[in-house]
């Protein structure tokens, strides 16, 4: 399950073995969730999940559930 795996993406970037994201997980409920993170956030999903966001779809994502759509398209493709 995607969400599974963004959970230890998660995990990786921000250090933290007992981070639980949702769908409706924001920025807002991470205190490392900086832009820096956030930029390291998109590599490492980029990265595990073998696909390249566009720069738009990025800016379109309000929660974790709208980073799970993008990856949803885009391994469909």
């Amino acid at each position: 399950m995607i969400l599974d795996e963004l959970t230890n993406i998660f995990r990786d970037v921000f250090e933290d073995d007992d981070i639980h994201i949702e769908n409706t997980s924001t920025s807002d409920d991470f205190d490392e969730w900086d832009s820096l993170n956030h930029i390291y956030l998109v590599v490492e999903i980029e990265k595990h999940f073998k696909i390249k966001f566009s720069s738009r779809e990025i800016l379109q994502w309000n929660n974790v559930g709208d980073m799970v759509k993008s990856i949803e398209n885009l391994i469909v493709k």
